[in-house]
């Protein structure tokens, strides 16, 4: 068998242990470590068991993982999250759509502290719905401005997914961060419209709620002051250039735990729920991150890569066009993987194309990021949709699927955007990083 068959057959094998609810990790690290022991040795399995994975598991940069999972998990115990929202429902609650306004203001705020889109949807789900059920919101508006302002969690700054695609690409983590400003507070005003034109084109979807006196709306932006106050001081310690990535984590962590100590709202038990989540999830995003380290030699013995880059440059049509079938790739392949097994998956196939064609490695990670949101939200496996459904159990799949369908559309223009107008991502990493 030649070394490409077997390196679809590898793939093929891979897509077939995902299906059968095998866990990401498990199944890359097996095809991986049975691809490159049939095409070279067990010798050099063995070895590259060992090296490749000491290698992922001993990189500083990952330290910002952990400890912004912390900062968010922190903030969620403490109650913090529930004052961003509170704050955005006092501005905004009182026009048509606003309690849904408010959850992705709130869902937007949020992804500053933790850089997760499953912890996004889940805080602002348990804080929100029941609010928009009080004022009467239809559920799939509700649902899905939960589902999908979740998604904001991997697109604004500090994000895991920035975090993750610039190990594999070995990019800067501070350009990328940087990147992710303009498309993630031009995604986050796309699904305000969208509320806000959905809600004028049919007003029983979300009918305004009650009216906030200026003095009310200072209190609660007060209230939130120090959570606001954190996520400048860390996001803009970065774009500063006062911390770097894995500093600004750092001090981020320790402001929030403080915060929580002097208000007296972190309890021992909260502060161990807290990092013992953190801990759960650091390890799953480094088993994925090393079981890719172990099925990347397999895909380069294999010449899937090269095959695939031959393909597409061989196509002769613009760059913009194989980014244009790249990114519906991923679309597709949404529908099916989660979003990190995606990234893993398709980085040394992707990657070596993009830099071939002369597409900026950072504009190709804001749109690979933006895509993968979209995965989030897609059925028949969007994670987030889930996600609210442990929320709300009441609410069936079905409803909760149309509801994301308006924001998956506004994701779909905002990736059109980007791609039309580079510079949205591209202008804040080229002139504020010499």
């Amino acid at each position: 068998m030649s070394p490409e068959l077997l390196g679809l057959v590898g793939i093929a094998l891979l897509f077939v242990l995902l299906i059968l609810r095998i866990p990401v990790a498990v199944a890359m690290a097996v095809v991986g470590f049975a691809g490159v022991w049939i095409l070279n040795s067990w010798n050099a399995a063995l070895s590259t068991l060992s090296t490749e994975a000491f290698t992922m598991a001993s990189k500083a940069e990952l330290v910002v993982v952990p400890l912004f999972i912390l900062m968010g998990n922190v903030a969620s115990e403490t109650g913090m999250s529930r004052r961003l929202y509170d704050a955005a429902y006092a501005v905004i609650g009182q026009i048509r759509g606003g309690l849904a306004s408010a959850t992705i203001l709130g869902c937007g705020g949020f992804a500053a502290l933790s850089g997760s889109s499953v912890a996004s949807a889940l805080t602002m789900g348990k804080v929100s719905l029941k609010e928009m059920d009080r004022f009467d919101y239809a559920p799939s508006l509700s649902t899905g401005a939960v589902a999908a302002g979740g998604t904001l969690g991997i697109l604004i700054p500090p994000s895991t997914g920035f975090v993750i695609y610039a190990i594999l690409a070995q990019e800067s983590i501070g350009r990328l961060f940087l990147a992710g400003v303009l498309p993630g507070l031009l995604l986050l005003a796309l699904f305000v419209v969208t509320i806000t034109l959905l809600c004028y084109i049919w007003p029983k979807l979300g009918p305004a709620g009650p009216r906030t006196s200026m003095r009310e709306k200072g209190r609660k932006l007060l209230g939130a002051g120090p959570i606001l106050l954190v996520i400048l001081l860390t996001i803009g310690g970065i774009y500063g250039g006062i911390f770097s990535p894995v500093e600004a984590a750092a001090v981020g962590a320790g402001l929030v735990i403080l915060g929580g100590i002097i208000e007296r709202k972190l309890t021992l038990a909260a502060l161990w729920r807290a990092c013992r989540d953190s801990v759960v999830t650091t390890a799953t995003v480094m088993l994925i991150l090393i079981a890719a380290s172990l099925i990347n030699p397999f895909l380069a013995l294999s010449h899937i890569p090269e095959l695939v880059g031959t393909f597409l440059e061989g196509l002769q049509v613009a760059p913009v066009v194989v980014l244009g079938l790249i990114l519906l790739s991923y679309l597709i392949l949404g529908c099916f993987l989660e979003g990190f097994a995606m990234l893993v998956l398709t980085m040394p196939i992707y990657f070596p194309v993009i830099t071939a064609l002369g597409i900026d490695p950072i504009l190709f990670g804001v749109l690979v990021v933006l895509v993968l949101e979209m995965g989030l939200i897609s059925p028949p496996v969007g994670v987030n949709v889930f996600i609210v459904k442990s929320v709300a159990p009441s609410v069936p799949l079905g409803t909760i699927f149309r509801g994301v369908m308006p924001f998956w559309l506004a994701m779909l223009v905002c990736t059109a955007l980007i791609v039309a107008f580079p510079q949205i991502a591209l202008i804040l990493p080229d002139t504020m990083i010499q």
